[in-house]
């Protein structure tokens, strides 16, 4: 098959619509559903992340998609108890490929609501199992086991997206899009973010760097690689935690995804562990009062009689204080930015959501800054000379 019509572009004015190949045939196909434009962006875009991941782990990997920026990215590393409750699969029995998507859901359940899922590896029942019963638009996969597929062509009354994809599929090595009538063409972003060499130019005073944190911070470059620019992503324990994507200001990237990767630790307070949720409630319903009860509107959801919509008896509220307590914890966080940090405000942003080792591409008037404020906190960081803008 060489085309694919589509029932409409980004938005349903936009007409008509498809996806193509100027040679040879597409290397997907639709094995339910009807895919829309934004669901084929976000499905090739997740799908070249997670091939990536697997590639430079070794490991099955996930992505969880949300307008052509990921919203949590993952390996299939085992999960704690604690991770496993704060996902909500502590009553499933997960494979590693299901692992995989449970930390990608889990970094940013929020953002990642009506999700288009990613998997390097074939998909296997307690992975569809996980999916069954999250609120999803679709997935793409390289295959599906039939007892996975029989779940997912069950899932939305029959209309869940399912594409599989030829993983040999290698694109040309040029790419070409349309803006205003105009074509532009680029050579693909081919550059190997599993390098060692990328680690190599460090100039802060601390040079250690963990296996773990070397992982963690490929990880977060490969996120940034499909992550829409300006983009910074926190990652620990093999995913990513907080991404910050699309903002005009890097600071802001580095404040958005430190708020994010803050809330994924709120989350394991056994404050917030313990909520004593009414019989029933919806899992979207569960994950914002969540949001809403660790941030600062938390009295919306504490005041009298509000509580009653949500919890069996009213909670007791997490404290300012308590929540600088336990934030004060977090440590081990490896971030990545898609850029060079232009100033040292993002270090210091960075440094309260426990970050100690960082990769980025260095050359600014202002690297010195930066270095000095990373040597503030003991800071290891590794300058790799790359950079990874994607639009």
């Amino acid at each position: 098959m060489k085309e694919l019509q589509l029932k409409y572009g980004c938005n349903p004015n936009q007409k008509p619509s498809r996806i193509f190949m100027d040679e040879g045939e597409l290397p997907i196909e639709v094995l339910n559903g009807r895919p829309g434009y934004i669901n084929f962006l976000d499905a090739l875009n997740s799908w070249q992340l997670v091939s990536e991941l697997k590639a430079a782990t070794g490991l099955p990997s996930a992505a969880s998609f949300k307008h052509v920026s990921p919203a949590g990215a993952a390996v299939g590393l085992p999960l704690t108890d604690t991770l496993r409750k704060i996902y909500f699969v502590d009553d499933l029995d997960l494979t590693p490929l299901a692992s995989a998507y449970a930390r990608a859901r889990g970094a940013d359940r929020m953002s990642s609501y009506g999700d288009f899922v990613a998997l390097s590896d074939v998909c296997d029942e307690a992975t569809a199992l996980l999916l069954k019963r999250e609120v999803s638009d679709g997935v793409i996969a390289p295959g599906y086991t039939p007892e996975a597929l029989a779940v997912l062509k069950a899932k939305r009354k029959g209309t869940y997206n399912v594409i599989q994809i030829d993983p040999a599929y290698r694109p040309a090595p040029l790419e070409r899009k349309q803006v205003f009538g105009i074509t532009f063409e680029q050579g693909r972003n081919e550059v190997r973010l599993d390098d060692p060499a990328l680690f190599q130019n460090v100039p802060t005073k601390n040079k250690a760097f963990t296996p773990e944190a070397l992982r963690d911070l490929t990880i977060a470059l490969i996120t940034l690689k499909y992550t829409q620019s300006n983009s910074v992503c926190y990652a620990k324990d093999g995913q990513a935690i907080g991404i910050g994507a699309g903002q005009q200001s890097r600071v802001h990237c580095t404040r958005l995804a430190g708020n994010k990767a803050d809330t994924w630790w709120l989350r394991q307070h056994p404050k917030v562990m313990g909520l004593p949720f009414v019989e029933g409630i919806r899992r979207a319903d569960r994950d914002n009062t969540i949001d809403v009860y660790i941030g600062p509107e938390h009295d919306d959801v504490l005041r009298d009689g509000a509580w009653q919509l949500f919890f069996k008896s009213r909670p007791e509220p997490l404290t300012e204080q308590e929540k600088r307590e336990w934030l004060g914890r977090l440590s081990g966080v490896a971030l990545g930015s898609d850029a060079f940090f232009p100033f040292g405000d993002n270090i210091e942003r960075a440094h309260k959501s426990g970050v100690q080792y960082i990769a980025q591409a260095g050359g600014s008037v202002r690297d010195d800054n930066v270095i000095d404020t990373c040597d503030k906190y003991g800071i290891a960081m590794a300058f790799t000379g790359v950079r990874l803008f994607h639009h």
